[in-house]
């Protein structure tokens, strides 16, 4: 599959998306910074998220509507000023998407209603993403698939009957083009918790290019689903975690996504194929292997031994396999220290 020219899948090196949310600290100009970092540190998409509190939650405050986890990065808050806090005012969104085409980058979004379908629709998206928390919200799921574009799926607490839902509503609104993102519903998330192995199920089950949506700190989590088949990786993305925000505790910092870009198409290239003996660059490297020398000047009819008998580098004599089979044999002639065990040395 593609997106606007950018080939995506295994004969591809991973397309890594820079997920900007709310980052932006409530300012244009940040944004605008975040997204020249992020083409200069060479991710290849800047996605936004598309809402308003309305859009997304009621203005309640107290219940399930108030966030009252001690361990929540979000205590203290209730949802409906979260998300005010949160979201990317619409009318940033030409701006943002303009500074990301001059600089390369692909710019798409998470639409969480279908309003903001509508409007990203209206703006020429070349692709949509599924949030993990809307990954059961299959009227939007349905809407988005109709738009025929690229569409990504995060699957974070979704049991893999809520999956497949995701994926037949999807392909029966006439979406082909479709990549489910492993993520882990945490913030942020921990390696032990991540569960690579599995991307290459997801990938057997539903057919289609897999990848991940990574809340871990650092880059390992997501090398590591590179090894095992993801060719998608999302990751939060900020200018500076000190700076503060609502999801910088959990995003990269400019070199750190840069590092991310070089060491996950340094794992894809890694990969390669099924392959077993010498590589056309690893032959001129097989001179250095072990192989069985005369290690000591011999005169014709002496016995080979030990002593004068020996497996060294370089590799020009006969293989060490054959080292048993030649003591106690004879040489035919007088031989030099250093000289190559060969068949015709003996006999």
């Amino acid at each position: 599959m593609k997106i606007a020219n950018r080939k995506i899948g295994s004969d591809a090196s991973p397309f890594v998306i820079a997920e900007m949310s709310g980052n932006h600290n409530q300012s244009l100009d940040r944004a605008l910074a975040i997204v020249e970092a992020a083409a200069k540190a060479g991710a290849h998409a800047i996605k936004l998220q598309t809402y308003t509190a309305d859009t997304i939650t009621l203005d309640v405050s107290e219940g399930e509507f108030f966030i009252n986890d001690e361990n929540s990065l979000w205590k203290g808050s209730s949802l409906h000023n979260l998300y005010k806090l949160a979201h990317t005012p619409w009318e940033w969104h030409v701006p943002i998407m303009q500074r990301a085409r001059d600089l390369g980058l692909i710019c798409f979004s998470t639409p969480f209603d279908e309003s903001a379908v509508e409007f990203l629709e209206s703006l020429g998206v070349p692709a949509y993403k599924i949030a993990s928390f809307e990954n059961v919200h299959l009227p939007l799921i349905r809407k988005v698939a109709a738009t025929g574009k690229p569409l990504f799926i995060s699957t974070g607490m979704a049991t893999l009957a809520e999956i497949d839902e995701a994926v037949r509503t999807a392909r029966d609104a006439g979406n082909h083009d479709l990549v489910l993102l492993k993520c882990t519903s945490t913030y942020p998330a921990t390696p032990e918790h991540s569960n690579m192995c599995t991307i290459p199920h997801l990938r057997a089950m539903f057919g289609c290019e897999v990848g991940i949506s990574d809340h871990t700190m650092g880059v390992g989590v997501s090398v590591a689903a590179v090894a095992l088949g993801a060719t998608v990786i999302e990751k939060h993305f900020t200018l500076k975690r000190a700076d503060g925000g609502v999801d910088s505790a959990f995003s990269l910092e400019p070199e750190e996504l840069r590092m991310l870009v070089v060491e996950t198409e340094r794992a894809w290239l890694a990969l390669g194929q099924v392959s077993y003996g010498p590589t056309e660059l690893e032959k001129k490297s097989l001179v250095f292997r072990r192989s069985i020398y005369i290690a000591e000047d011999l005169k014709a009819g002496e016995v080979l031994t030990p002593k004068n008998l020996r497996c060294v580098r370089p590799g020009k004599g006969l293989p060490p396999k054959y080292y048993d089979m030649l003591l106690g044999r004879r040489v035919n002639r007088d031989v030099k220290k250093g000289t190559p065990m060969e068949w015709d040395l003996i006999g």
